[in-house]
């Protein structure tokens, strides 16, 4: 019996490193400091658990389209909030306000998303506490 909870224990503590490595926290990977309000085109959205991704081209300040990414919620989440797997489509143009990776890449976690019907839509963050949107 010892040896059973010891053994037990043993691959508790082994398996901890996986499963907190599972999902990330927000402040881990985003900076709530840093908003980010984008316009761009759809390239693909991947509505998969436990997080959708949203790609999309953005037009630089000399016009030359660079590829972001953003997560969002679960896709439970942005189904009680009004979205479904079709919300957005490859080629539509949409307005995400979000926040910056910590990492500097041309990733964001989406906070709200601007859909091409003209309707926004919370898009699931987990940013705590977050700031006020800015004024547009």
């Amino acid at each position: 019996m010892k040896t059973t909870h010891l053994f037990v224990g043993a691959l508790l503590v082994l398996a901890a490193p996986q499963i907190g490595s599972a999902h990330h926290s927000f402040a881990a990977e985003f900076d709530v400091n840093k908003p980010v309000s984008l316009t761009g085109t759809v390239t693909k959205v991947e509505w998969a658990n436990p997080h959708i991704w949203v790609y999309m081209d953005v037009k630089d300040e000399r016009g030359v389209a660079q590829p972001w990414q953003c997560e969002g919620g679960a896709p439970n989440v942005l189904t009680r909030n009004g979205w479904s797997k079709d919300s957005l489509k490859a080629n539509e143009s949409i307005t995400i306000d979000g926040f910056l990776a910590k990492d500097g890449s041309k990733t964001c976690n989406l906070r709200l998303v601007k859909l091409p019907d003209g309707r926004s839509v919370f898009a699931g963050s987990s940013a705590p506490d977050a700031p006020p949107l800015p004024k547009k």
